[in-house]
C-alpha cells in the first residue's frame, strides 16, 4: 500500500484525518459546531426551555431586546466618535 494513501478501513485513521480536514477548513470552533450537528443531545430540551422560560413573558423579551439595541447603538456611536480622532 502506498504510504500517501490512508487506510480508510481503519476507523481511527478516518476519524483522525476527518478531524484534521475539518480543522483545516473550518478552524477548531467551526469543527466543534459541525460535529455537534451529528451528536445526539441529552435530556429534554423542550421541557428544560419551558422550565427556564416559564416566568418570562413576550413583553420581557421585547424589553430586553430594546435594552440590548440601545446599548449596542451607544457602543457603536462611542466607537465612531473615538475612530474619528
Amino acid at each position: 500500500m502506498n504510504a500517501n494513501i490512508a487506510d480508510f478501513r481503519n476507523p481511527q485513521t478516518i476519524r483522525r484525518l476527518g478531524m484534521k480536514a475539518l480543522v483545516k477548513e473550518l478552524g477548531p470552533v467551526g469543527m466543534a459546531y459541525f460535529i455537534r450537528q451529528f451528536e445526539p443531545g441529552e435530556g429534554d430540551y423542550t421541557a428544560e426551555r419551558e422550565g427556564l422560560l416559564k416566568d418570562v413573558s413576550m413583553d420581557d423579551i421585547l424589553r430586553d431586546l430594546e435594552v440590548m439595541r440601545t446599548e449596542e447603538n451607544r457602543e457603536n456611536r462611542s466607537r465612531d466618535v473615538s475612530q474619528s480622532f
